[in-house]
């Protein structure tokens, strides 16, 4: 809901040629803020909008100048930055209740019987989102696979809403089919630059990815008259692999050990001598999700060999390492891979989404082919108009590829490189701070692709269930204060014990370890706080923005009573 909903006065001033009091053209811009205050006139009732750009039924592209779209994405721009500085963090304080009744104020009614005008819905919406987002551009929103997305791919993905080009036929997409084209050959050679004829197909994230990869091997081992294909997985394995396998009506994976996150080899071997033949697909993980730790592909690859079965790799998170001549080699093996998912809406730093499967071979993606005769009917392809259906197991298709393409030339392979190298050097400077400061332990173990592992020593003083908890504890408070949004993981420790660390995965492109320092002190502040170690929040601390719970308060608590009190 607007600033000035419920019969409050709207602000006047000399006529804006884009905004319109008209309900379906325009509402006077009824949202601004103190200190952005461009208010305009109204017209007339019954007057006609101001410009094309007023009208809330303008198309956003077209011949001529997008007058519409340009008037409105100034009002989108201004939305993000008001959004941004009340929320003032890299997420909304208060909480969930408190961060749903703000939104709702924003947006309420949903569905008016006359519409607030295009400026005044968009703003609102914007700004909702806004102000209740968990910003990836933050350097202290680190908790997931969450890139912030570049200018340019973000400008590319207005263009691809604009021109709205469906996928699924040519006669929607002649321009973008050409691109896709393009950009699906140079990322298929980036994973197979030695096979003849590789190909990749754009898909909505790792989730689609892996769901692809088990049809194709389920219909290779169906075309060679075997009944079905037995999946193995390692422990470090995606959860989106075996709900691949319960969607697509496979066997129940073959669970392979792990040892510090990484598949073991032996083990491997041994699973598959005891399937006894038949067609088998290992799935092995370049980038888990909790460490970003890579398993020995080479080594996996060999094994699977050894007994006719086939590789496909989880690269979803570790894929992009391969722009960078210096990181590639990490990923030795994944060559030998049938197939490979990986997704540039990670250490990719594309809008949501961005995902890529590619295959070691083209002619391995003839089992998506379909006939729709209003699609790609037999005579249209049979003169010549490209095949869209076969590329992917959506129909209506976003063009996502547009903003691929444009960060590919924006960057080039130089420029990618550079910049998974630079977030893969913040991620080991930050871990050298961790272990320069004696209040926290980072997780000894092999060293991820950019997360890092860590807790508070105030936990370890813990039994070890309470120790958990306070480590929990503390990721809660910070979203509740809206100063950091970290990440949260439960694997083994040095001693073998399961238990529960802070996770921070770095994918910012500009951020240093420099920039982290201060996310490390509120961890060790609230660290203290919680466990009872000092009386209150030390000297210096942040004071709590408008909106959000005051820090807990007075000594003499118990660790467990505390911990309770945080109850996000």
């Amino acid at each position: 809901m607007s600033e000035y909903a419920a019969g409050a006065e709207r602000p006047a001033t000399d006529a804006d040629p884009v905004h319109g009091a008209d309900p379906v053209h325009g509402g006077g811009f009824a949202h601004r803020t103190e200190s952005r205050d461009r208010s305009v006139t109204a017209p007339a009732a019954g007057a006609a909008p101001a410009g094309a750009a007023a009208d809330a039924t303008a198309v956003a592209a077209g011949a001529g100048d997008p007058a519409a779209l340009r008037a409105l994405t100034a009002v989108a721009l201004e939305a993000l930055a008001d959004g941004a500085a009340r929320r003032d963090g890299p997420l909304p304080a208060g909480g969930p209740e408190e961060v749903a009744r703000r939104t709702r104020a924003l947006i309420t009614p949903l569905l008016p019987e006359q519409g607030v005008g295009a400026q005044d819905a968009l703003y609102d919406v914007v700004r909702a989102a806004a102000e209740g987002a968990a910003d990836p551009a933050d350097p202290y929103c680190v908790a997931h696979l969450h890139c912030p997305p570049l200018a340019v791919a973000a400008a590319a993905d207005l263009a691809a809403s604009a021109l709205n080009p469906s996928m699924d036929s040519w006669d929607q997409a002649p321009g973008a089919a050409v691109i896709e084209e393009e950009v699906t050959a140079e990322l298929a050679s980036l994973v197979y630059p030695r096979e003849s004829a590789p190909d990749a197909v754009i898909t909505s994230g790792g989730t689609e990815s892996n769901l692809v990869a088990l049809l194709l091997a389920r219909e290779r081992a169906q075309a060679r008259g075997e009944r079905t294909v037995q999946v193995l997985v390692g422990e470090n394995a995606h959860h989106s692999v075996r709900r691949a396998a319960w969607m697509l009506g496979l066997p129940v994976p073959v669970t392979v050990e792990c040892v510090e996150g990484r598949m073991v080899p032996a083990a491997l071997d041994r699973a598959l001598a005891s399937l006894g033949g038949g067609p088998a697909l290992v799935v092995a993980t370049a980038g888990t999700t909790d460490e970003g730790l890579i398993d020995p592909l080479a080594e996996i690859a060999r094994v699977s060999r050894a007994f006719g079965a086939e590789m496909h790799v989880d690269a979803a998170y570790g894929g992009p390492l391969l722009f960078s001549p210096e990181l590639a080699p990490r990923l030795h093996g994944i060559e030998e891979a049938v197939s490979v998912t990986y997704d540039l809406h990670k250490l990719g730093w594309q809008p949501v989404a961005a995902g890529v499967l590619a295959v070691a071979e083209a002619d391995s993606l003839k089992f998506l082919s379909l006939s729709a005769d209003y699609l790609n009917a037999d005579d249209d392809t049979e003169a010549g108009l490209p095949d869209l259906l076969g590329r992917s197991i959506k129909t209506s298709r976003r063009p996502d590829v547009l903003k691929i393409a444009a960060t590919l030339r924006a960057l080039g392979r130089d420029g990618l490189g550079r910049t998974v190298e630079h977030c893969v050097r913040t991620a080991t400077r930050f871990g050298q701070d961790i272990d320069r400061n004696e209040a926290l332990r980072r997780r000894t173990g092999a060293e991820g692709i950019s997360t890092v592992l860590f807790r508070p020593v105030a936990a370890d003083r813990l039994p070890d269930e309470a120790g958990d908890a306070l480590v929990a504890a503390i990721r809660r408070q910070l979203l509740a204060e809206g100063l950091a949004v970290l990440g949260r993981a439960t694997v083994p420790d040095s001693d073998g014990v399961r238990r529960v660390w802070l996770k921070a995965t770095l994918l910012h492109p500009r951020t240093t370890a420099d920039d982290l320092g201060g996310l490390l002190q509120l961890v060790v502040e609230r660290a203290e706080f919680l466990a009872g170690q000092v009386p209150g929040p030390r000297q210096g601390q942040p004071a709590p923005r408008q909106g959000q719970p005051a820090p807990l308060e007075g000594p003499g608590s118990s660790a467990a009573t505390r911990l309770q009190s945080v109850t996000l």
